[in-house]
């Protein structure tokens, strides 16, 4: 397994194990199997429709067929970065810049299928040919496919120690996911140890924007995105 450098918004390196090829052939096989189970469904139950037109029948299996046509792109979308199949290899798509994709991103990689996919193959052969790993679409996104076993697992990076008694500041950080709580972290770690003053007024700043801070009630940075990490493992120690 081949490791991803990641250069986060804050100009710091980050290592993550890229997926392998074959987890990520793996992770395409189940989403298949899924696809091809519910189609399997779908004719058994609306194959047939009697005292209709040849084209009615082609119009309404069409617009049944639609959750196969669109199942990796309103999946990932939905589930930051991981369709089933992914989620049981335990892989995740992330942006190059360490943050979540955006929509427009998976929309690239979602289109891109066409050539990865279902062009002999070849999104599987160019993945095997860099070291990140990255099919077709990936390079177009600006995307990579990371594993998440042991480097990007919640009890290792991310957790907060807190007391019983701990009162959150924040509840919008609900709106992080793990990753770029992992990521603010590690950023945080990293600025704090170097000194690097710019680098947490930066992380702030974006903290602030993506959470919808409107008050921030501490004065330096660094009590700042403390408290953030420590509402964050509050409001999701449980879930």
């Amino acid at each position: 397994m081949s490791e991803l450098q990641i250069n986060t918004t804050q100009n710091v390196k980050i290592t993550f194990n890229a997926a392998g090829g074959g987890e990520r052939l793996l992770a395409f096989v189940l989403d298949m199997v899924i696809k091809i189970g519910y189609l399997l469904i779908l004719n058994k139950i609306f194959g047939v429709f009697e005292g209709m037109d040849e084209w009615s029948q082609i119009g309404i299996n069409t617009i049944l067929s639609f959750p196969v046509m669109f199942y990796t792109l309103a999946l990932e979308s939905f589930f930051q970065g991981q369709t089933i199949g992914k989620r049981a290899l335990k892989i995740r798509v992330v942006k190059i810049d360490g943050y979540q994709a955006s929509l427009s991103d998976y929309v690239v990689r979602w289109f891109f299928r066409i050539v990865d996919v279902y062009i002999f193959g070849l999104g599987f052969f160019v993945m095997l040919s860099n070291k990140k790993t990255q099919r077709l679409g990936d390079m177009a996104a600006g995307t990579a496919v990371i594993a998440l076993k042991d480097s990007v697992n919640i009890s290792h990076t991310i957790l907060e120690n807190l007391k019983q008694d701990y009162k959150p500041t924040y509840p919008n950080v609900i709106r992080l996911s793990d990753n770029d709580a992992r990521i603010i972290k590690d950023t945080f770690i990293t600025a704090k140890a170097a000194n690097d003053y710019q680098t947490l007024i930066k992380l702030r700043t974006k903290i602030v924007e993506v959470v919808g801070i409107k008050d921030v009630k501490q004065k330096t940075n660094t009590q700042f995105i403390d408290v953030i990490l420590k509402d964050y493992n509050f409001y999701t120690q449980d879930m």
